[in-house]
């Protein structure tokens, strides 16, 4: 049986590949702080909630494909690629497949931190919205 903080992180990142909302919930902290690339970020189980709904309507195929765990007391270290086309709000039909690191904290069997890194200008490469690293001006 693996440790309270791995069994909470499992069960957010299936919730999330299940894209049930619901379970995901239920994984958080009513207080879970959360970041991602820029400036996104916010505080409570709500806004949370909220900012996972709008990734699903923007990529609803929207997939974490974990490549690596580490474990150490109440933080989570996961590694991985997220893939997803984006075929919601303001689509473009583009697949994305992004590298990410997420680093997360646990209390009490439930997240209450979770900071995301990842490749935006990747990202925005990957969806034509911004021109191909390779392309000079």
């Amino acid at each position: 049986m693996g440790t309270t903080s791995h069994l909470a992180y499992e069960m957010v990142t299936d919730a999330f590949n299940a894209r049930d909302l619901g379970r995901f919930a239920d994984g958080l902290a009513d207080d879970v702080a959360f970041q991602g690339p820029g400036d996104i970020g916010g505080e409570g189980k709500t806004a949370c909630v909220a900012f996972y709904r709008g990734l699903f309507d923007a990529f609803p195929d929207a997939r974490l494909e974990v490549h690596d765990v580490h474990v150490a007391d109440d933080v989570t270290v996961e590694e991985g690629t997220f893939t997803g086309t984006h075929t919601g709000i303001a689509r473009t039909g583009r697949a994305v497949a992004l590298d990410y690191v997420q680093i997360l904290r646990s209390r009490d069997g439930k997240q209450v931190s979770m900071s995301l890194t990842l490749d935006r200008l990747l990202m925005l490469e990957q969806l034509g919205l911004a021109g191909d690293a390779g392309e000079r001006p």
